[in-house]
């Protein structure tokens, strides 16, 4: 139970990590009034205020003078693609922003992605520009950056299920990460409201380590299902003569560019590590991401298979 009960506008609240931040933020008696998409459903809970909005209409008065002590946005472009990150990660939270100002709310918490470190990818450069807005817009801000998430590495399951081999980029250890449920990342989010060494920040986070490869995702899975192992390692030179030719084609097929766009995606996560990236040397370095919380992926996997939990995994499957 939080020790300093706050009112808190919530944005992106119907969606995996939004939906575990609004659990917390009600479980520590904050008074939440959340703003969702159309299209967007949450289910009823007592004395929770739900409001809808047009993402790309969001004007000062859609707050309709009440006041907030703080703003957490935990909403995303649903497909990465560019003129959904444009509109989403960069424009609707441009339009928050400018409510946020317009009504004197005097902190926004932001969930973005560490990924945005080496940005090749729309949605990167999207968020990244929304970023720069927050940093310099005079409002206290705390932008956290977590890792991959654990049903965005939970993908291949009911394959192996079904007896399939599990699919590998190369040697399957050319990326790690430190991944993160979702309640340790809503805690971390939530607790930012009342963190000062958190205030005015960039934060990296990932989950308790150690950093894990796909290899051993795979090897935990097949141990956990009873299986003898097996496995399909995809060159990275296929993947990527699959985005060029995508990238190619896209040029004379216009239709074809969203296509391109999601198969840049699948490439990126499939062969970048999703750990804090060391500038200086020009590397990712697993020992310097920051952990939190306690939930490992792994006891995620045997409350998967042992039918304890269930997810939603659309639009959240990664190498």
């Amino acid at each position: 139970m939080s020790q300093n009960p706050q009112r808190i506008l919530l944005f992106g609240a119907s969606g995996t990590i939004g939906s575990a931040t609004l659990r917390e933020l009600l479980s520590r008696n904050h008074e939440v009034v959340c703003l969702v998409r159309d299209g967007s459903s949450l289910p009823a809970a007592e004395g929770l205020d739900v409001r809808r909005f047009d993402a790309g209409q969001l004007a000062n008065d859609a707050l309709l003078g009440q006041s907030f002590d703080a703003v957490i946005s935990c909403m995303t472009s649903r497909t990465g693609a560019p003129d959904d990150a444009w509109a989403i990660d960069y424009q609707a939270h441009i339009n928050i922003l400018e409510a946020v100002k317009a009504a004197s709310i005097s902190k926004m918490v932001l969930l973005s992605a560490i990924c945005v470190q080496k940005p090749r990818l729309a949605f990167q450069h999207a968020k990244l520009a929304f970023e720069k807005a927050l940093v310099e817009s005079g409002v206290n801000y705390a932008i956290v950056r977590p890792t991959a998430f654990f049903k965005s590495l939970s993908g291949q399951l009911d394959r192996l299920r079904a007896g399939k081999p599990f699919l590998l980029m190369g040697n399957g250890r050319l990326t790690a990460c430190k991944p993160i449920s979702d309640g340790d990342l809503a805690r971390y989010l939530v607790d930012c409201l009342d963190r000062p060494d958190r205030e005015n920040r960039i934060l990296p986070i990932g989950g308790p380590g150690p950093a894990i490869t796909p290899q051993e995702q795979a090897e935990v899975l097949f141990e956990l299902l009873g299986k003898r192992p097996r496995f399909r390692r995809v060159p990275p030179a296929l993947f990527g003569g699959m985005v060029a030719a995508l990238g190619l084609a896209a040029r004379t097929a216009p239709r074809l560019a969203e296509k391109a766009e999601l198969a840049r995606i699948g490439q990126y996560y499939a062969t970048e590590p999703m750990l804090l990236w060391d500038e200086a040397a020009g590397c990712y370095d697993a020992e310097a991401t920051p952990e939190f919380g306690e939930e490992g992926l792994f006891d995620f996997y045997r409350e998967l298979i042992d039918g304890e939990r269930a997810v939603d995994r659309s639009g959240h499957e990664v190498f």
